[in-house]
């Protein structure tokens, strides 16, 4: 237990709030001394001024009846009245020590003396005082027994020693408590850390409701593990669907080299090695669009951002594909709002926009519905959206989700030209943008020909 770090953090506040608990009490003790003894000081310099104008009026016998009253009422002074010689002659004591009052003044140390009422019993008392020598030569003693501030400051210690004893106690248990749970807190998540190092990246690390440091490292590693997580479904499914989708036009390609080498004719081993050609040429598109998805999936283009005008791009794009679109027999509009602009990779939005494009191209030309490709730029407080729509066969709502994946294509007989990567690419494209890619029936309620709308949801840049 303590060679967890929350223990030992825990201890060294423990040993922090000690420290400055003992400074406290020795502080408040010694302070409170020290206002003791200036009141006491106080108090007897009153009395000595309150006893000589009872002289300056009333001689000695005034003076005696004044002392005499205030010595009988409780917690009273000390009162000696002495002569030139030491001896004491009136007072509430009965006797002093030694040579207290041969020097006028404050006594410079506490001094020993025995009141009448404890006179045989050998036990004396600490006192100080102030002496002072009248005009006819009498010595007089105010003093205060030092036994009351003695006793407060003893109450004052105890007290604070009790609270600091109750105060410490309670901390220990308290640091007990958050040492234990944050045990079991960091087992649990070693527990589950083990599970994935194990192999099991469906597991999580536990999040709970205080929101502390701990939650908050929770769900950074869990969002750690959720990426993990679908990068390496997405490496499994590109590996089986490499396995599935490559072979048909790799054996195509050995196919047609073998009747190429067994080919006699010029003419035709040109038409069989034009073929080899065309299908390298696909397999190298397809392996540089693998390689596009994987660079924007690690994020290594991120660097490459920079403020585009959106609404140009999409423009250029409309035009590079309006004659593809002509020749399939389609006619494609727009309604882009201009002057839209946003912070991302030129290059890997047009390519995602050509995929639209194309893909819709593509899917439209032959269909039962109109022939028509709408491709449609807005904006509103919240986001940018571009949208590609067309009159295609659509996707199934329980199929968007799939289309996305890659070498997924919904055409099982592979009649349409293509990789099933053009999707993938967008998605990926999206996600290094921090938008989204949302796919959506251009028209629901035509269930022959509901057709697609793909729509790239850009952030807006806040200032």
């Amino acid at each position: 237990m303590f060679r967890s770090t929350a223990v030992r953090l825990s201890g060294l506040y423990i040993l922090l709030f000690a420290i400055c608990a003992a400074f406290l009490v020795f502080y408040v003790t010694a302070m409170s001394e020290r206002i003791l003894a200036q009141q006491t000081r106080d108090n007897l310099v009153q009395e000595v001024s309150d006893i000589q104008r009872a002289f300056d009026r009333g001689g000695l016998n005034g003076m005696l009846r004044i002392m005499e009253r205030r010595a009988r009422q409780p917690g009273a002074n000390l009162y000696v009245v002495a002569g030139p010689n030491g001896e004491i002659v009136a007072g509430n004591v009965a006797s002093l020590q030694p040579g207290v009052l041969d020097e006028q003044g404050w006594t410079r140390f506490p001094f020993s003396y025995r009141p009448f009422s404890e006179a045989g019993s050998g036990r004396e008392h600490m006192a100080i005082a102030n002496v002072v020598v009248m005009d006819n030569g009498l010595r007089v003693m105010i003093g205060r027994d030092l036994g009351e501030p003695g006793r407060f400051r003893g109450i004052v210690r105890r007290a604070l020693m009790v609270a600091l004893t109750i105060m410490g106690i309670g901390a220990l248990f308290i640091w007990f408590g958050i040492g234990r749970n944050a045990l079991k807190r960091i087992d649990r998540m070693s527990g589950a850390s083990q599970k994935i190092m194990a192999g099991d990246l469906s597991q999580r690390l536990p999040v709970g409701r205080s929101g502390d440091e701990f939650d908050r490292l929770s769900e950074s590693l869990n969002a750690m593990l959720g990426r993990i997580e679908r990068l390496n479904e997405g490496l499994r499914q590109v590996s089986d669907n490499i396995a599935h989708d490559l072979k048909t036009p790799l054996t195509r390609l050995r196919n047609k080299a073998a009747d190429a080498l067994n080919e006699d004719d010029a003419a035709h081993r040109r038409v069989a090695l034009e073929g080899i050609i065309a299908e390298s040429d696909q397999l190298i598109r397809t392996f540089n669009a693998l390689l596009m998805i994987s660079r924007v999936e690690a994020g290594s283009i991120v660097a490459e951002m920079s403020d585009i005008d959106l609404s140009a791009i999409s423009a250029d794009s409309c035009e590079l594909y309006e004659p593809a679109a002509e020749e399939a027999g389609l006619t494609l509009e727009t309604a882009i709002e201009p002057g839209l602009k946003i912070r991302g990779n030129r290059e890997l939005i047009g390519q995602a926009m050509f995929n639209l494009l194309d893909n819709a191209i593509k899917y439209s030309a032959g269909s039962k519905g109109e022939p028509t490709l709408r491709v449609v730029l807005s904006a509103d407080a919240e986001s940018v959206r571009l949208s590609v729509c067309d009159n295609g066969p659509g996707v199934p709502p329980d199929k968007r989700g799939e289309v996305v994946k890659r070498f997924v294509r919904l055409d099982a007989s592979r009649s349409k030209p293509g990789t099933g990567l053009g999707l993938s690419l967008v998605e990926a494209v999206m996600e290094l943008h921090g938008g989204a890619l949302v796919l959506a029936a251009t028209h629901p309620e035509d269930a022959e020909a509901p057709g697609l709308t793909a729509t790239m949801v850009f952030p807006v840049r806040r200032p």
